[in-house]
This record gives C-alpha cells, structure tokens and sequence, in this order.
C-alpha cells in the first residue's frame, strides 16, 4: 500500500522521489519537547511539516484535542478515522491508527470490519450513524437524514465533535499526499492492513 495512485501513464513511485516530497527534518527545542511530553513519536508527517513550526503546533494542538478531549468515545472516534483512511486509501493514516484504535480498545474485528460497515453487524447505532456521517462528508454533502440520525444519538455538541473529527482526518490524507511522507517502516502484525484495506498498489 502506497500513499495515493501514479498519475496515468505515470510509472513512479507514488510516493514521489527525494527531490520532489517535502523533506523529512528532526524536530528541535520546545517543539520536540512537546511531543516528548505527549508521549509521542517525531512521526514522519511530524517530520514533514516541522519546517513551518508555527503551523505544526497548530496541527498538533488541533489532533491532539480531538483524540484526549472530546465528550464521544475514542473508540467511535477512531473507527470514524480508520474509515477516512478506507475511503481515503491512506495508508499512512491506516498503519497509524490502527495501533491507536487497538490501545483505544477497538476491536480488531471492527477495525477489519470498517472496510465494509455497512453490511456488518458488528457497529452499535451510534456507531453506524457516525460513520454514515463519515461517509458523507468525505462524498461532499451530509444529508438531512444523516442529520437525523446523528441527532437520536448525539447531543448537539458531540455532534461537532464528530464533524470536526471527519473534516479534520479527511486532510490528513491529502496533506500526507501533497507531502509524499512516507509510511514508518515499523509496521507490526497488529498494524497489517486488513483485507481490502487502504491500499493504492
């Protein structure tokens, strides 16, 4: 699995060569600080954006709200992610959080599942509705129905949390794209793509 598909007739890696991605830097001072004291890794899309400081903390601040401090459950939350890099075909975005799903406590039946929720019998209805919301917002258009159905479940602002969760993980993808960061080469058994996952082969 790659990032995003060649351009046609385009036989190049996906990923792009040096000379084209956004170089990969090292964090440093209170910027690596602060990922240090989250508990987090200098990952690779760290690495590529960390050439505008300012903006990656930005970034940061922005993700890192959504994943520790929302009302809705990690877990819903995630599953909407995993289903962004399904639709999405990120694989950057799936090899990551897949690790953070499983800690999370999703199950790895679900996670496989996301690939095709809609036939699973494994999502409760709050689930289903926010991945419905998922779906589409990453197609461009909520529907009033999908409103309705958000709202028998969620109050008003979980609600936002959870379109703020689906924007804000629909960019990822194409910032990851746009930079061609490369996916860490740390992949485990727990962090496999599932079958029919995101993959741009």
């Amino acid at each position: 699995m790659t990032q995003s598909a060649a351009a046609p007739g385009d036989s190049t890696d996906p990923r792009g060569s040096a000379g084209r991605g956004v170089p990969l830097v090292d964090l440093e001072g209170p910027l690596a600080e602060r990922v240090r004291g989250l508990g987090a890794k200098q990952v690779n899309l760290y690495r590529a954006l960390a050439h505008t400081p300012e903006l990656l903390t930005a970034w940061i601040d922005g993700a890192w709200t959504l994943r520790e401090r929302c009302q809705t459950p990690r877990t819903l939350r995630e599953i909407m992610i995993l289903r962004t890099a399904v639709v999405m075909r990120s694989d950057y975005e799936w090899h990551q959080h897949v690790a953070m799903a499983r800690n999370a406590g999703v199950p790895r039946e679900k996670v496989d599942a996301v690939v095709a929720w809609q036939t699973s019998e494994l999502y409760q209805p709050d689930e289903r509705a926010a991945l419905m919301l998922t779906d589409a917002m990453l197609t461009g258009h909520v529907p009033d129905a999908v409103h309705d159905e958000l709202g028998r479940h969620f109050t008003d602002a979980e609600r936002v949390e959870l379109i703020l969760t689906a924007g804000f993980y629909a960019m990822v993808p194409r910032v990851l794209d746009a930079c061609r960061v490369p996916v860490e080469d740390d992949r485990a058994d727990d962090t496999a793509d599932s079958p029919g996952g995101p993959s741009r082969d």
